[in-house]
């Protein structure tokens, strides 16, 4: 029995260990991949050609022959909903995840050779470090859908009052361009405004945003839009019942959301808070009971 319960709580800490080391290497890949992108951002928007920004490029333009149609229509769709971060290509995040593959694979050696863990481990983090550039490109849609969806009601009531006090939609439209916050959904905006001024039609320049941002409530605000000019339904009214059903859905959003936080703290209390809790008030009793006789 004792002996059971001493290959328990050596077993348990063990997993612990072995969850802090990788949650560790997570952590100092995630910040490493972070601080990388930040700095060849600045190089390339300064004009600097520093030797990660060569090195990325280099390797994307030798990739542009590797590459499916598959993979850079799908990666560049997602480029495009993510803003072009950094300006990257298809072809720059497959060298991303080239570089993510030799990263993980040495931070996974080095893991494994600290902690006595099979090789197998080390390829598994470098399949990681290959796949974290898709991930974090999904992680900058993320991002900036609720940059826009956030912005977006507050933009839609300057737009609303814009056109009620008497503007037309380009005007009303430059004013909510000219003073909407800073983000994303103005430089949206702005790209719209663009293209109406350069002779495209109301409707192309709308379905354009459509399919650059992919956004449920945008493409629904859009779509009205769209088919209040084709039907010659006043404008203002239709922005007005926009914008309240906006503001409806955001609250029926952060009810929902609201409801689900205390199923999704369930997990973190079960595998990580109440182990280590247990651990803290049994360990030194079950310690007692197994070993208290011995220095008697």
């Amino acid at each position: 029995m004792h002996e059971l319960i001493t290959s328990f709580l050596l077993g348990g800490s063990a997993v612990f260990a072995a969850a802090a080391a990788a949650f560790l290497g997570i952590g100092i890949y995630n910040n490493f991949f972070e601080r990388f992108v930040a700095e060849v951002s600045e190089e390339s928007a300064g004009g600097m050609r520093g030797a990660g920004s060569v090195a990325i490029r280099k390797m994307g333009s030798m990739n542009r022959r590797l590459m499916w149609p598959g993979y850079e229509s799908k990666m560049r769709k997602n480029l495009i909903k993510a803003g072009e971060p950094s300006g990257y290509k298809p072809e720059d995040i497959m060298a991303l995840q080239q570089v993510g593959f030799i990263i993980g694979l040495f931070l996974g050696l080095f893991l494994a050779n600290g902690l006595g863990f099979n090789l197998v481990w080390a390829l598994a983090v470098a399949l990681f470090g290959m796949m974290y550039p898709n991930i974090w490109v999904s992680d900058q849609v993320k991002k900036r859908h609720l940059l826009i969806s956030r912005a977006l009601p507050y933009n839609l009531d300057l737009l609303t009052l814009s056109v009620e006090a008497g503007l037309d939609f380009t005007g009303a439209l430059a004013k909510v361009v000219e003073k909407g916050k800073a983000g994303p959904l103005k430089d949206e905006l702005a790209l719209v405004l663009k293209q109406l001024k350069m002779g495209k039609t109301r409707e192309e320049a709308l379905k354009s945003m459509i399919a650059r941002v992919d956004l449920p409530p945008l493409t629904t605000f859009v779509t009205a839009l769209i088919q209040a000019d084709k039907m010659g339904t006043s404008l203002g009214k239709v922005l007005r019942i926009q914008s309240t059903q906006m503001r409806i859905d955001r609250t029926q959003r952060a009810e929902k959301l609201a409801g689900e936080a205390p199923v999704k703290m369930l997990f973190p209390l079960i595998a990580c808070i109440f182990p280590t809790v247990f651990m803290v008030l049994f360990g030194p009793i079950v310690f007692q009971f197994m070993f208290g006789n011995v220095g008697g």
